[in-house]
């Protein structure tokens, strides 16, 4: 059973920093990396060791896997912590990691290579008896062919690329008529984005829920899961809102999804921390969508509902030890939510903004958390993704964790750059979100750049206040009201791109 005494976090920003704390409470160095766009970055100056890997850009400086791992040994480190993206899922860089003889703070290579794959995760599943969404279990090229079988499945149906994530390489079809050229778009994108044109075909749920479990598994076998997260609150196919529990699972639906997502583990050997992703349809019914390999962003509401550091039990899975707690020791503690502040334009169709934190004063109090990579007076750099924190609230249940997220955001003051904090109030806010009753087309449905530019009466407080005590009743009045926001007619990052 092996001792980590110094962690190498192989990232950047907020998630870094999150790392090296829980390391350090547990009397583990650190060292980052960090590209010449981020030498001055907190994760970098809160260190113990920090070393440059290259310019900005991350195929200079964050995906140069061989040459982190050349650190490594420079500096006598014992274990590479991935973070979330760069190089967190991927299964040569986790298969080199150790080949050098360092342990990789994560799943197996073998693991992250079947669930890396939408097709291999399907066909790995499926002797646990995983709901599935109907389609294809294999990749399908045939035009002709892949047309027949979506007249089988039955419009409307999704065509997804196998190797894909974040809406990439996706493209849902109406009909039979627009089939032919939806594919062909779906197959280019899958190639440009992934290098593998691999398609599969699904059933396309039109009123989809996301929603996600965490699971966290040790090298001997024990498997649990901490409850779901609802993911719903996306725009671009990209995640803005988290909470914890949601709103809509039953204490029966969440055993249900729960032991599925420790079934899905144990078809991969899965150790370390995970999510395994869920769509629910308009019935409740949900079907497996897939799994992350790795710790997720929004893992804080987890965090805050079980009292449980999935960090520092992702580092004592390294380590071989064994969990320290069953499924029966965990409990649900009050409600969480999770914001992510994007330095993005809501306005201008949520275009990433770029600019100089002039102001920049994070909220403060009890139940109130921020995870974060920046100071003021700091630049958003161009080269990555524009995330600037995530601003999280626990209260006793939900209504008193959006009153307290309500509060938080109003405090948070950051001038310089468009943000996603005024768009996030309003959804939270918004009737739909307050009831429970909405899905993953939340955006599409309530949300104008428009809504932005409205105050609050006190009236619509009062409304506001009785649909939180309400909570699940349905009220016919809409909550799309906000404070002042100003809006730029076009992105300061599209500008520089140009």
């Amino acid at each position: 059973m092996a001792k980590i005494k110094k962690i190498l976090v192989a990232n950047r920003g907020e998630i870094s920093l999150r790392i090296m704390r829980t390391a350090r409470e547990m009397g583990i160095a650190t060292v980052a990396v960090y590209s010449e766009a981020d030498r001055l970055s907190p994760h970098v100056l809160f260190a113990d060791e920090a070393v440059c890997l290259g310019p900005p850009q991350s195929a200079k400086s964050y995906l140069l896997g061989e040459k982190i791992i050349e650190v490594c040994k420079d500096l006598v480190v014992d274990a590479i912590h991935p973070g979330y993206g760069f190089l967190s899922e991927n299964a040569d860089f986790a298969r080199k990691v150790r080949l050098a003889g360092l342990i990789f703070i994560g799943p197996s290579p073998e693991a992250i290579e079947v669930m890396g794959s939408k097709l291999a995760a399907k066909q790995a599943v499926a002797k646990y008896n995983i709901p599935l969404v109907p389609g294809t279990e294999e990749a399908i090229s045939d035009i002709p062919v892949a047309k027949a079988r979506a007249s089988e499945i039955g419009y409307p149906i999704l065509i997804k690329a196998s190797a894909g994530g974040g809406g990439k390489g996706m493209r849902i079809v109406e009909n039979e008529e627009e089939f032919e050229e939806q594919m062909q778009r779906a197959v280019s994108e899958a190639q440009s984005s992934f290098g593998d044109s691999a398609v599969f075909i699904e059933k396309y749920i039109t009123s989809p829920r996301h929603i996600e479990i965490q699971v966290l598994g040790d090298q001997h076998g024990n498997i649990v899961y901490l409850f779901e997260r609802e993911c719903s609150i996306q725009r671009r196919h990209q995640k803005v809102i988290e909470e914890a529990p949601s709103a809509v699972v039953s204490p029966e639906m969440r055993k249900a999804m729960g032991e599925a997502a420790v079934g899905v583990a144990k078809a991969c050997d899965y150790y370390g921390a995970g999510t395994v992703e869920f769509i629910v349809d308009e019935k409740l019914d949900f079907y497996f969508l897939e799994m992350n390999t790795r710790l997720q962003v929004e893992h804080p509401v987890t965090e805050m509902i079980t009292g449980k550091d999935l960090v520092r039990e992702q580092i004592l899975v390294a380590e071989g030890k064994s969990l320290s707690f069953s499924q029966d020791d965990l409990k649900i503690n009050g409600h969480s939510l999770e914001i992510r502040v994007y330095a993005e334009d809501p306005s201008n169709n949520f275009l990433p903004d770029i600019g100089r934190l002039t102001t920049y004063k994070r909220p403060q109090g009890a139940g109130i958390r921020v995870d974060d990579g920046f100071e003021e007076g700091m630049d958003i750099p161009i080269y990555y993704d524009p995330m600037i924190a995530k601003l999280i609230t626990h209260a006793e249940n939900r209504t008193a964790a959006i009153e307290k997220m309500v509060r938080a955001i109003d405090d948070y003051k950051i001038v310089g750059i468009q943000t996603t904090l005024e768009f996030c109030k309003f959804a939270i806010t918004h009737e739909a979100f307050i009831s429970g009753n909405f899905d993953t087309k939340f955006v599409e449905n309530y949300f104008t750049p428009s809504v932005l530019d409205q105050q609050f009466s006190e009236s619509e407080l009062e409304l506001l206040s009785a649909l939180a005590v309400e909570f699940f009743t349905k009220n016919k009045t809409s909550g799309n009201f906000q404070s002042d926001s100003t809006a730029k007619e076009e992105s300061a990052w599209r500008n520089r791109l140009q």
